[in-house]
């Protein structure tokens, strides 16, 4: 059953690596019955294929870069335009600069979504790092060191935290604390969006 919400079109969910934004994401397009884009997962996907763009993308990843606005840009047309105009949106890992943020949110004008809400998850940057390691860890993934945990977190730092200044002036913004467990903070964020438990 979809919890009874606010009115908004589409949520944005951003914070640090390790914050837990892209469970919390999932969850409430579960709840709100949005559509869940985490750009993270499409273009791991995109960097699967042969051709010049996934090759490109592959190679930026490899070396723990973001990729250019054009490409986000055009990777995400291509899926906000396969969207009803009705239906709901949830961003994960997207924006990242101020550029993407004044994009998405004419995009999503363009397509009659005005609606819109940032939920930010912060936590502190020594907490992030540890979350990351010990999922890194556990998941086995011996490329992801410590030293490429902190260039990420060193790129969010200079490139995404001014994006908060911009969204909190263009958009519903509510921040919320990372630190405590999944549930607590799941709560926070339906009472901060109004959202029932029906």
């Amino acid at each position: 059953m979809r919890a009874s919400r606010m009115d908004f079109d589409a949520l944005i969910f951003i914070g640090p690596q390790g914050s837990g934004k892209g469970t919390q994401a999932k969850l409430f397009a579960e709840k709100l019955g949005f559509f869940y884009l985490g750009t993270g997962a499409i273009l791991r996907e995109i960097a699967t294929h042969q051709d010049e763009l996934g090759k490109r993308v592959k190679d930026t990843i490899d070396r723990g870069l973001l990729l250019d606005d054009e490409t986000i840009f055009r990777v995400l047309e291509e899926k906000v335009d396969l969207l009803p105009r009705r239906e709901g949106i949830i961003f994960d890992g997207f924006p990242r600069r101020v550029t993407q943020a004044e994009y998405l949110l004419r995009l999503l004008g363009a397509d009659g979504k005005h609606q819109v809400a940032t939920i930010f998850l912060g936590l502190p940057h020594e907490e992030s790092v540890d979350r990351l390691v010990k999922r890194a860890e556990i998941e086995g993934r011996k490329d992801d060191t410590r030293e490429r945990i902190e260039l990420r977190l060193r790129q969010y730092e200079a490139e995404t935290v001014p994006v908060l200044d911009y969204l909190k002036t263009k958009t519903a913004f509510f921040k919320i604390d990372g630190t405590p467990s999944p549930d607590e903070v799941t709560r926070e964020i339906a009472h901060a969006l109004g959202i029932s438990r029906s």
